[in-house]
């Protein structure tokens, strides 16, 4: 899902810039507020989890990648907002020390994998969990928030190199950013999350949030706001 230098033209990638750089700034300051201190090491332990489970990316027909992320369970475990901060601080590695993701498309990565799916997530999450904590219907709202999230945050990645066409154009009408259409990027997108990477998402969502509550259901952020 990472986004490549020269997919998104300056009209795209340097207003995402700005959008990501308003909820990194209204990140700190919620997560100072809600997170005491002993959380420290658990936000290091989210950054690292989502860095590793990132690393296997699989290359997908128009251009970019597919694989986990790793938002679903930083959101529902810490908050979304700490999930905006942990994800956003492994996609900015990621680009410029392993070139996994373009220096100008940081801002669009991050707003799609770091604000975009977090927040579906954890919004998917409260609305089918409710007040379990455990048994079926828990299990079922973890899963469909990783799964949901993931899906989500592909298609809006999609959006934005699909648009480059109708938007960045030569002077003979070639398009001088991404060349794939909405009606290809945003099927083959969509497509692949939907049967494969969603999948994967949501099942590790499910397991991980489900060992945190059975051994550490203080930790639980969606809890703490029921």
């Amino acid at each position: 899902m990472h986004i490549p230098d020269g997919y998104l033209s300056p009209q795209t990638y340097l207003p995402l810039f700005g959008v990501a750089a308003f909820f990194w700034a209204t990140a700190v300051k919620r997560v100072r507020s809600a997170l005491s201190h002993r959380y420290v090491p658990y936000l290091a332990m989210a950054a690292a989890f989502s860095f590793l489970i990132q690393m296997f990316n699989i290359p997908i027909p128009g251009g970019t990648t597919g694989h986990a992320v790793g938002g679903a369970v930083v959101a529902v475990l810490l908050g979304p907002w700490a999930a905006v901060l942990t994800i956003s601080i492994v996609l900015i590695i990621q680009a410029v020390v392993f070139g996994d993701g373009g220096i100008t498309a940081i801002g669009a990565n991050c707003f799609n994998m770091a604000v975009v799916m977090p927040f579906i997530s954890y919004g998917v999450f409260r609305l089918v969990a409710g007040n379990a904590r455990g048994g079926k219907r828990f299990l079922a709202a973890a899963f469909l928030a990783g799964y949901i999230g993931l899906t989500a945050a592909a298609v809006v990645t999609a959006i934005q190199f699909g648009i480059q066409p109708m938007i960045a154009q030569d002077a003979h009408g070639q398009p001088l950013c991404a060349p794939y259409p909405l009606t290809v990027a945003v099927p083959v997108m969509a497509a692949e999350h939907l049967l494969l990477f969603g999948i994967v998402e949501g099942f590790v969502t499910a397991m991980l949030v489900n060992y945190f509550v059975k051994h550490e259901p203080g930790l639980v952020y969606a809890f703490r706001e029921v």
